[in-house]
Formats: structure tokens, sequence, C-alpha cells
């Protein structure tokens, strides 16, 4: 539930201007998302989220931001528990609830041997350009669980 409720915090950010904590927790409950104060303000320092000056609206940190890349990194290191391939589909597993804050990671790098992902609740399937694409996929989604 944190990481669904955190994906959608940053979703939230990118789709219009969020400037208090009331104006969050508004927008998470418009998504069916329950949360009180102390938990938004833990996910707020959790993110890393910071106030705009030119607005007060909440943001990502304005520090050189990683490539999408190191952002794909954190989230299966923190939530994939698992891959598997046949042909040119790739299977990841997660645990419960974790699966869609997975996929919006690897959506967001763009990776180029990705056509696409679908995610349910604890298992993403993506679907590569080719089987040799997905084979080096498996290869590096399984080397970044292992580090």
């Amino acid at each position: 539930m944190k990481a669904r409720r955190q994906a959608q915090i940053l979703e939230l950010l990118e789709d219009e201007p969020v400037r208090n904590q009331e104006q969050l927790r508004r927008g998470l409950k418009a998504l069916g998302i329950l949360a009180t104060q102390a938990t938004l303000s833990r996910d707020i320092k959790e993110l890393g989220l910071v106030k705009r000056a030119s607005d007060g609206a909440y943001q990502r940190p304005t520090t050189p931001a990683p490539p999408a890349a190191s952002g794909l990194t954190r989230a299966i290191m923190e939530f994939v528990t698992g891959v598997d391939r046949v042909h040119q589909l790739v299977v990841l597993r997660t645990g419960p609830g974790q699966a869609h804050a997975a996929a919006i990671a690897i959506d967001r790098a763009r990776l180029t041997e990705v056509v696409g992902t679908i995610a349910g609740d604890d298992t993403i399937l993506i679907i590569a350009r080719d089987a040799g694409r997905a084979r080096a996929l498996e290869d590096r989604l399984n080397g970044l669980i292992q580090l």
C-alpha cells in the first residue's frame, strides 16, 4: 500500500501543483487512498519532496536529478523478488501491492528493449521487442535484484 500511495503522490504532483498536505490528502482520497497527516509527512520525507520557491508547490528535489535508470535500479532492488522469461515476455514478481510502483519505474525509464508493461498486484508482465532483448533485460534485472 505504501509503494502504491507514494507512486500516486508522485503522479498527483506531475498533474497539478500541490501546495499543502491537505490538498495532497484530498487528491489521494479522490483516488480511493486514505492517508493521515502523519503518513503524508513520512511519505513527503521519504520521497525527498521539497517546495518550489515560485509557487510553494511540492516537487522532487532540484539537486541534480538522477537518470531514470537509477529510479529503475532503486525500484527493482526494493520491490522485485523474481524474474522469469518466456520468449519475448518477462515476468517480474513483487511483494503484495508493489507491482504498480515498480511498473511505473520501468515505464519512466523508457528502456529501448521494452514495448510495454502490465501490472497486477504482485506481478508485472513486460513485453520486449524480441526474445534476444527479453533475455538481455532478464539478465539486467536479475543483476539488479542480486545487488
